[in-house]
């Protein structure tokens, strides 16, 4: 079984779309999409120092054009024509994996890129925030001394990478009173991405979502929010938008890959990042980080060695989505272990607390949290299999699960639908 990833913001390098254009349609790929954002990207891809492309909302245009160029020259074709079992894409990456996965068209791929990279860009200077990467330590331990100082684990990328975002100030306490075991580097980036500091950058995208008419993917098309792969072209684009104010759990996406049996990895330029993630993550795993024109080649032989079943209709094949669910804390505070069999424990806050309960009836297949640890509002708690699964992953009468729900019983924001504009303060977050 093949995935084809797109990395996210900070993959990219001055220079690195050089090789590619003496490749048949690159070129003519990269100045339409110029075209759509109002930008130079060949320039900024070509020649523009690390500085140039280091501003969001030059950065995110930059990756998203670049990754769905090479697409269409993998594929020979169009971005979408691409054969694969599964995509994936980290962060904004989620945006050319949407478009492998037939979900949505590339230039409407570029308009949403243009408004959320600005949107992100404007929101990251309301207000003084930033993030900082934490390499190694005790995950439990790294997470909680997050929360402890007030901070989001915006990131956690698995093979001990975590990425806390947040207030400058609480930022400056983390350095102070680091995890043990653990190195800090403070990254150059704009502001606190995917944390609610980033909300007014989802309003916007969602407007622009608004526009945009989608489709139901052609392959296993999995999400940065819980790992789960989207099952709807609607429910993929909600999630689409709430990803930019919440975390990117690039490592539940790895963990889903390897459930369902990913034998290949390919990623696209500006590649390494997401193919070193795996390595640690998916041992056995073939990976193959495309940089240059000449890796075209190989990437062909994988994907006719490792594609799962070349032969469906749509010549794409489908693999198989995971039948489990996730359980996330509803509100910040301390997770507390069960006290009685028909709930998945509490969560306590100042305020009081929080039961935790699954809207259906289910099975606990791991716990992700003990009792007292610290959690933070969205964070993945209990893994669970609701009991009465359907042959084709419904529920009963053959309606889909959610995907992810609060721990409260109510829909994540990426279920419920609308504008969400009645939604009060808490439920902006996921």
């Amino acid at each position: 079984m093949l995935i084809i990833t797109a990395p996210g913001q900070g993959a990219q390098t001055p220079g690195f779309l050089a090789p590619w254009l003496e490749v048949p349609g690159v070129a003519e790929r990269l100045g339409a999409a110029s075209e759509l954002v109002g930008c130079d990207l060949i320039r900024y891809g070509t020649t523009a120092g690390a500085d140039e492309i280091k501003d969001t909302a030059i950065a995110q245009p930059l990756l998203v054009a670049a990754a769905l160029a090479v697409a269409g020259a993998l594929a020979g074709g169009e971005p979408g024509d691409v054969y694969a079992d599964a995509a994936a894409g980290h962060s904004v990456g989620e945006l050319p994996a949407g478009v492998l996965a037939g979900v949505l068209s590339a230039d409407d791929a570029m308009r949403l890129v243009s408004v959320r990279g600005a949107a992100m860009a404007a929101a990251a200077a309301a207000e003084p925030t930033g993030m900082t990467a934490v390499l190694g330590g005790d995950e439990e331990t790294v997470l909680a001394a997050i929360a402890r100082h007030g901070l989001t684990p915006a990131n956690i990328n698995g093979a001990g990478q975590i990425v806390a975002a947040g207030a400058l100030a609480d930022l400056e306490s983390f350095a102070a009173d680091p995890p043990a075991g653990a190195r800090l580097r403070p990254l150059q980036v704009a502001g606190a991405f995917h944390t609610r500091y980033m909300a007014p950058a989802a309003a916007a995208l969602r407007d622009a979502a608004a526009q945009v008419a989608v489709v139901d993917p052609h392959l296993t098309l999995l999400c940065d929010a819980d790992g789960a792969a989207a099952t709807t072209g609607k429910e993929w684009l909600e999630r689409i938008v709430t990803q930019v104010a919440a975390p990117v759990r690039w490592d539940l996406c790895m963990r889903t890959m390897a459930d369902l049996g990913v034998t290949a990895l390919i990623e696209l330029p500006p590649a390494g990042t997401l193919t070193g993630l795996a390595r640690r993550a998916l041992p056995g795993v073939a990976q193959l980080a495309i940089k240059t024109p000449d890796q075209l080649a190989t990437a062909r032989d994988l994907i006719d060695e490792h594609l799962s079943d070349p032969f469906t209709p749509d010549g794409h094949g489908h693999g198989h989505l995971p039948e489990w669910r996730l359980i996330v804390a509803p509100t910040s505070g301390t997770f507390r272990s069960p006290a009685a069999p028909d709930l998945l424990g509490s969560v306590v806050t100042r305020g009081g607390e929080r039961l935790l309960a699954a809207p259906w009836p289910a099975e606990i297949i791991e716990w992700l949290a003990e009792d007292g640890d610290p959690v933070s509002e969205g964070q993945p708690l209990v893994r669970v299999l609701p009991q009465g699964q359907g042959a084709r992953g419904g529920w009963g009468d053959g309606e889909p699960f959610p995907r992810g729900v609060r721990g409260d019983g109510s829909p994540r924001e990426e279920e419920q639908g609308g504008s969400g504009g009645d939604r009060s303060p808490r439920e902006d977050k996921v």
